[in-house]
């Protein structure tokens, strides 16, 4: 399950054996045995960095969407989008930041909400239900949508959990 976390929670991580061996403090012959059927499976890809035998997430595997959207449930991010964007304000995209490990966290999980006219109080309200439902320490912060594109760039780490879809309109 630490696999599944680690690769379809982040589909941009990438990781080797001994780095898994560190965060999960399981042998290496055991992670050994899971990433190479993940890998003969096609959920995970490998390539050589190095010396290191570096693996990450198949994003092409047909999948690929259903596992991610399974391992969010299972972490309880699908709460998090429910309880805290919706009806906030206008709000354009939403993020997660947070590192997963056998513990399941290392750090709080951040929200980046990117919008305008967001309601602070009810945010911060629902934040802290949010997190009590999760039992995860969560932080939301809120940034102007002219600053997607930057944090993207500098936190290739975040995962989309919201965009805002324009609906279609009929003539």
């Amino acid at each position: 399950m630490n696999l599944l976390l680690r690769f379809f929670l982040n589909p941009e991580a990438s990781s080797y054996l001994r780095g898994l061996e560190e965060d999960f403090g399981e042998s290496t012959n055991a992670i050994r045995i899971e990433l190479n059927r993940f890998e003969a499976a096609g959920l995970l890809v490998s390539w050589e960095d190095k010396n290191k035998k570096m693996f990450g997430a198949n994003q092409n595997h047909p999948l690929f969407n259903d596992i991610s959207s399974i391992m969010r449930k299972h972490t309880g991010i699908d709460t998090i989008v429910d309880k805290v964007v919706k009806n906030m304000g206008d709000i354009k995209s939403a993020y997660l930041i947070g590192l997963v490990n056998a513990k399941m966290i290392l750090s709080p999980f951040e929200l980046i909400i990117f919008g305008e006219n967001v309601d602070l109080d009810y945010l911060t309200a629902l934040t802290n239900k949010s997190a009590m439902l999760i039992k995860r320490d969560l932080v939301a912060k809120i940034l102007p949508p002219d600053e997607e594109y930057p944090f993207i760039k500098n936190n290739p780490q975040s995962l989309l959990i919201w965009k805002n879809q324009p609906s279609e309109t009929t003539p």
